[in-house]
């Protein structure tokens, strides 16, 4: 610094006490600077005021030695206390050389920096908040200071400027927003620390209204709810439970659809905490803002189908995805059907809080990533400033998004049975809600739900062939009898599925649709087959199906007795396609009481090839005999006179069968059969 150059005001003592290395020397140089200050403030001469701090600034606290910086910096502070309410008129000159200290490589300068300000800010109070933004900056980064003095002495000064925005009414939230938008990306954790508090501070005054700007930092906030302290972690808990608690309070001035893909990305963290957190947030939304989540359907469908295949070890995770799941499923309705070019699609308005109870009352009771998810809503694109009025928008179901997102899940070969499952309930209720606009999507999803029914799971498999061939729509009804011709090709060309799931998933078609139809139809179609044996073990698996399942309990009694046109149509169409397994035609014969031609039909087994196989299958028929499915024919031996041709084809059988376990089990059977003679004589008594 040049001796020779002119400081006045300030006297050459006090210019060397500045300079000095001697803080004591430095502090009475600062107690004379504000005496002169004083002097003027009194003589009211704006002029001196303004050349003191330039010269305080410019060539003490900006300059290049050390020691005069820190003169200048007590140097500032002895102004601003001299100045008292009048400081505020010299805030930027006073805190702009201030703040530049804040980068100096001299920690115990940063130190002083501080305590400056501290004193700046103290006597200034409401007058800095219009410097808000260039005081937290400053703040954010002396957080992260390494020094222990340093960051003590900015705890200090930050508490300081809570205390006056806590109790001042002239915050500038607006213009804060976007810094605090910036700031939350900190990978440093005191920064984070910072960040945090000072959002739990603004939460908390009445008069400011943080959740507006939700949006422009709830995505900071879930990454900060990742950081490795157990601490920062518990504060950014506390910080996003608070605002969850005002969108509760306040959700008609919430801006969900903003958030919703902010939400979705989160819901997929790798981090538990993160993942449970944002599936709250998420289950929370669906239910307050109802169908104008509707558009982020398929981005939120990617976030929580892979969750619910978790185990007990996520259960929370599980339970709250399913929720999710739940409650977007019911958002779908029949209007949705309508065609886009109709113009009409859903007016989505958020409830009133009256709505809202009655919604969430009748929600209460409801039981890997493959979509791009920006593709729903870019959240980024959207003005902070946008009122939440208008979210009143109409909303259609992006249904094409949603299909795909299934049927990514489907063709994924890890996806969880629960989720498998889950896209299958998915697409069905799809189909029974919006069938027209489904429509266009069956040949695309026909192969892979073909597909599903050979899963290791009976309720995967079962709920597929329920997706097959629901006939939800006329339309849909082409695709039944293309169902029935796929499925039988797969059983053909795996052999294994038909030994290990046929029956299973032949009887939940039956159990889910018209049995009467699948059996029809699939006689209709083995009646072409031109591979004889698979004809002939496909043909056995019905009948045993037939036979056996309760799900054709009416099936059975409408063949039994053949009284009515359609009976005796089915009985014909079976009957076709039995003749590809002699044993089963005989068994249905038995079943519709045609016992002369089952007897007629025994009588030619004399020609045929009597293999082991056929042995067997005689074997089993003889074991339904004694099953409770034919208790009206062991009935009916009584009656010998009016069924002979009974007596007959179970004779037949029984010289067909070599001496075996069912060759007694029959003869067993037929030698009670009464003897016609003392049956007539009982009679006539």
């Amino acid at each position: 610094m040049n001796p020779e150059k002119d400081f006045s005001p300030l006297t050459p003592s006090i210019v060397r006490a500045l300079n000095d290395k001697l803080y004591e020397k430095r502090k009475v140089a600062a107690l004379e600077i504000e005496k002169l200050v004083r002097e003027f403030v009194a003589q009211n001469s704006t002029a001196q005021i303004k050349h003191v701090i330039l010269i305080l600034s410019q060539e003490f606290a900006l300059s290049q030695h050390p020691h005069s910086r820190k003169g200048g910096l007590i140097g500032l502070a002895a102004c601003s206390i001299a100045l008292g309410k009048d400081s505020g008129l010299y805030l930027k000159e006073l805190i702009e050389p201030v703040l530049t200290c804040f980068n100096d490589a001299d920690s115990r300068l940063r130190y002083y920096a501080c305590e400056a300000l501290y004193n700046i800010v103290k006597v200034a109070r409401g007058s800095v908040l219009p410097h808000f933004n260039v005081l937290f900056d400053g703040l954010s980064k002396l957080a992260a200071d390494p020094d222990p003095n340093v960051k003590s002495g900015s705890e200090l000064l930050d508490r300081l400027l809570k205390d006056i925005v806590t109790e001042s009414n002239k915050f500038d939230l607006i213009s804060f927003i976007p810094l605090l938008r910036e700031r939350i990306y900190s990978n440093n954790q005191y920064a984070r620390q910072f960040i945090i508090s000072w959002i739990l501070v603004l939460e908390s005054v009445p008069d400011i209204n943080l959740l507006d700007y939700l949006p422009e930092i709830l995505d900071g906030l879930f990454q900060i709810l990742g950081d490795n302290s157990k601490e920062i972690r518990k504060m950014c808990e506390v910080a996003l439970g608070e605002f969850l608690k005002e969108i509760k309070k306040n959700p008609s001035s919430v801006k969900f659809a903003e958030m919703a893909n902010i939400l979705v990305i989160h819901c997929q963290a790798s981090d538990d905490l993160i993942q449970l957190t944002a599936m709250c947030w998420m289950r929370e939304f669906i239910q307050l803002a109802g169908r104008v989540m509707l558009p982020y359907s398929s981005g939120i469908l990617t976030a929580v189908l892979p969750c619910l295949s978790y185990d007990d070890r996520k259960k929370r995770i599980l339970a709250v995805a399913n929720v999710c799941n739940q409650s977007l499923m019911k958002l779908v309705i029949p209007e949705d059907d309508e065609v886009a070019d109709e113009g009409k699609p859903g007016l989505a308005s958020l409830p009133t809080d009256t709505d809202q109870e009655e919604s969430l009352s009748k929600q209460e009771g409801v039981s890997g990533g493959c979509l791009d998810t920006s593709g729903d809503s870019n959240f980024s694109s959207t003005s902070v400033f946008m009122p939440a009025s208008a979210e009143r928008l109409q909303v259609t179901l992006n249904l094409d998004g949603i299909v795909q997102v299934l049927d990514c899940h489907l063709h994924d070969a890890g996806a969880g049975m629960m989720t498998r499952i889950a896209v299958l309930k998915w697409l069905y209720h799809l189909y029974i809600k919006t069938p027209r606009k489904m429509f266009r999507h069956t040949d695309s999803l026909f192969p892979i739900l073909l597909k599903t029914l050979s899963d290791e799971s009976d309720e995967v498999s079962a709920d597929a062939g329920s997706m097959e061939c629901s006939p939800t729509t006329p339309t849909m009804n082409s695709y039944f009898y293309k169902f029935m011709i796929n499925l039988l090709k797969r059983f053909s060309s795996e052999r294994k599925l038909l030994e290990t799931r046929g029956a299973f998933i032949i009887r939940q078609l039956c159990l889910l649709l018209n049995a009467e139809n699948i059996f029809h139809s699939m006689a209709d179609i083995l009646l072409r087959e031109e591979d004889l044996k698979f004809a002939s073990t496909m043909v056995h698996t019905l009948n045993t199906i037939l036979l056996t399942s309760s799900e054709l309990f009416q099936l059975r009694n409408q063949l039994k007795d053949l009284k009515t046109p359609e009976s005796r149509n089915l009985f014909c169409c079976l009957y076709r396609s039995w003749c590809h397994n002699p044993v089963t035609t005989v068994s249905l014969c038995f079943l519709t009481q045609n016992y002369k031609h089952a007897y007629d039909l025994i009588q030619k087994f004399g020609d045929l090839e009597v293999t082991v196989d056929f042995l067997i299958e005689v074997d089993k028929l003889v074991q339904l005999i004694e099953c409770p499915i034919f208790t009206y024919l062991r009935l009916q031996l009584l009656d010998v006179k009016s069924n002979p041709f009974l007596i007959r084809a179970l004779y037949g059988l029984l010289m067909l069968l070599p001496q075996s376990s069912a060759f007694q089990l029959l003869s067993h059977r037929l030698q009670c059969v009464p003897n016609p003679e003392l049956m007539q004589a009982a009679a006539a008594a």
